[in-house]
């Protein structure tokens, strides 16, 4: 297995894990269990994993981050509304 191959299952793996959460915080709506400050360190963190990516013009890491990314501004959308509009 070459090294893209790996960066690549990789980069399914890790991305794919959101799937269930994103689908389960869009059904539900609920974030409660959810830490807002965990989720703006992460969402911080694939920014700058994208931009790690970008300058070593590795293609599995722009590819996993820019779509974990979306998955992860999905859920943080919802902690932030929700945190917001909370009584």
């Amino acid at each position: 297995m070459d090294v893209n191959t790996l960066g690549y299952v990789a980069a399914c793996l890790t991305t794919l894990a959101f799937v269930p959460q994103v689908m389960k915080t869009v059904k539900t709506k609920s974030t409660d269990d959810i830490s807002l400050i965990m989720f703006l360190m992460f969402n911080l963190g694939i920014v700058l994993w994208l931009v790690y990516g970008v300058i070593l013009e590795s293609k599995p890491i722009i590819l996993a981050n820019t779509v974990t990314g979306l998955f992860a501004l999905i859920i943080l959308g919802y902690k932030i509304k929700n945190t917001i509009n909370k009584p």
